[in-house]
């Protein structure tokens, strides 16, 4: 039990901003803490997802407005660490078209302009996106979007070699019981939330997270964190995209 509730708490310090502390004596490297923070990594979307819908109550009567500060709020909650994954897969397409190490330039801190232009249009499209589901009454299926995007990402991580040391960790701690068992907790969760539509979803984001992390490994010839990142916007965009549509 312990080792999940370090699992979580350091799923929560990495990827939102939410305040946690842990003790000095507290080994965040285990193998079995590394599998629990994967497992509340869906967790972590549905607390996000229900934290910006409390907001969202309380400023439904602003309309558009409220529905865009919830939606950037929400972006807020964890960082925009993912969104800055963009740029640097981004950036690292166009150095490798251009001759130049794509792994060198995705590390560097600094960057490039093709790679903001990026991360500006899809910031601009999935802002438009949430406050259309907002508007639109689709509160809990924004919620079921967060958590199928964070589900995909362990599908990737299981299924895909990393040029991340990290990454190649959380894989290594990431048992075939831990992603099925997060699979059909986090399934059957977004079925009370939406009902079966959610299955749906849940096969269209298998289907693109997979394609998408073949061509970042294609036209950048490595995934890593910012792959990821990347994975997990684009994923939540489709998904939005696909719930407008149909």
């Amino acid at each position: 039990m312990n080792n999940f509730i370090l699992g979580f708490k350091f799923a929560l310090s990495y990827f939102t901003i939410l305040p946690v502390k842990f003790k000095e004596d507290d080994d965040l490297s285990k193998k079995e803490i590394l599998s629990f923070m994967l497992f509340s990594f869906p967790l972590i979307g549905l607390i996000l997802g229900f934290i910006t819908l409390v907001l969202y109550h309380f400023l439904s009567d602003l309309s558009w407005f409220g529905a865009i500060i919830c939606a950037v709020f929400y972006m807020i909650l964890y960082g925009f660490i993912h969104t800055e994954a963009i740029i640097d897969v981004v950036d690292a397409i166009y150095a490798k078209h251009s001759g130049k190490d794509a792994y060198e330039v995705i590390k560097e801190p600094t960057i490039g302009a093709m790679g903001v232009l990026y991360a500006f249009a899809f910031f601009t499209l999935k802002i438009a996106g949430i406050v259309y589901l907002f508007l639109n009454g689709y509160l809990l299926e924004f919620v079921s979007i967060i958590v199928i995007s964070r589900l995909m990402l362990l599908f990737v991580i299981k299924n895909f070699e990393f040029k991340s040391s990290f990454v190649n960790q959380l894989k290594n701690s990431l048992s075939t019981n831990i992603f099925f068992v997060a699979l059909l907790v986090f399934t059957l969760t977004n079925i009370i939330l939406v009902g079966f539509k959610t299955l749906s979803l849940t096969l269209f984001a298998f289907i693109f997270s997979y394609l998408i992390a073949l061509f970042i490994r294609k036209n950048v010839g490595f995934l890593n964190g910012d792959a990821l990142g990347t994975i997990l916007e684009l994923s939540e965009l489709f998904l939005i995209i696909i719930l407008i549509i149909k």
